[in-house]
């Protein structure tokens, strides 16, 4: 398998600036003298759904925490809805929504009690016309949480509490929401209804940054993905982009006349068109399959661990002459 080089983001235009809800560039982080971010450089624009994806100790935790303005970077570009996350005060968070991956509830909380009472700190960060923060009831039917409006917080399922802790995240109706492994102790059903909430926020021009270890629905819910590995972003693009890159192939398979076929082609909508025009009556069970974003993410981060890892090979034999 042959893995095409990775694409260098490089620094955005001026244009792509303006219009971007994340605008950073040469973003490095340094702890002592170990560089955690090494430059990295990225887009957001408005209504996008973008996943950051990378190994443990790539450096995710760290660059969300800065744009969210919890951190100081060591150097580096970054503004955030136009702001520079340092310098951000109570107007622009009242812009963001944070989905933390845990965080400390407020036990003896009645669901809608803590709602209400939450929403109520937006209200002073209304534009005229702007619809925030959002209706309570309206909030608790959207995350399905309507029939457990009255439930003290310690009572909710840990499926409960995290449809409370993504209600929290969004009260505000924000215009830029991070969520941090928001499916984490979800059943399948409430999965996908969480998928759907996420569409419909995007509908609404929400722009989304999201971090999981779950490769399936990262795909399902990302209009781009970036992957950063070693500190800096090795890949950035689409599944199916990230896919072409670690494979230009895909496999179509059919059944035909009781028995299995599967072709590879690098066209396999053309492939198709003539298999079809000559056996259309023949042919069952056709799909396609291309490299699935797992598939993608994997091969990528294993070629840039292989190449540091000869980088420091080579490093190590240089220093020995």
């Amino acid at each position: 398998m042959t893995i095409q080089a990775a694409r260098d983001p490089g620094a955005p235009s001026d244009s792509d600036a303006e219009a971007a809800v994340l605008d950073v560039r040469e973003l490095r982080m340094r702890y002592g003298t170990t560089d955690v971010l090494d430059g990295v450089t990225f887009t957001v624009s408005r209504g996008e759904v973008v996943t950051l994806l990378g190994p443990n100790g790539a450096g995710k935790t760290t660059t969300v925490e800065i744009l969210e303005g919890f951190r100081a970077r060591s150097a580096g570009h970054v503004r955030v809805l136009g702001v520079d996350p340092t310098k951000g005060d109570e107007r622009w968070r009242a812009r963001l929504g944070v989905v933390l991956q845990s965080w400390r509830d407020h036990a003896k909380w009645r669901v809608r009690e803590l709602l209400a009472h939450l929403a109520r700190y937006y209200v002073p960060y209304a534009e005229p016309g702007e619809r925030k923060p959002r209706d309570v009831d309206e909030l608790l039917d959207l995350v399905g949480l309507a029939g457990n409006a009255r439930t003290r917080v310690s009572m909710l399922s840990g499926g409960q509490r995290r449809r409370l802790d993504v209600a929290v995240g969004i009260v505000g109706a924000p215009e830029l929401l991070f969520l941090d492994e928001p499916t984490a102790g979800f059943d399948p059903e409430a999965r996908r209804e969480f998928h759907d909430l996420v569409h419909r926020l995007a509908d609404e021009d929400t722009t989304i940054l999201l971090t999981t270890h779950d490769l399936d629905e990262a795909e399902k819910l990302s209009d781009r993905t970036l992957i950063l590995a070693g500190g800096r972003i090795i890949a950035d693009g689409s599944a199916d982009e990230l896919a072409r890159r670690v494979s230009a192939e895909a496999e179509v398979r059919w059944t035909q006349n009781g028995q299995r076929h599967v072709h590879t082609t690098s066209d396999a909508t053309g492939y198709v068109r003539e298999l079809l025009t000559h056996n259309v009556e023949d042919v069952a069970e056709l799909e396609v399959r291309r490299a699935s974003l797992e598939d993608a993410y994997m091969a990528l981060v294993r070629e840039f661990e292989a190449g540091r890892a000869d980088a420091a090979v080579r490093e190590f034999e240089e220093a020995s002459l």
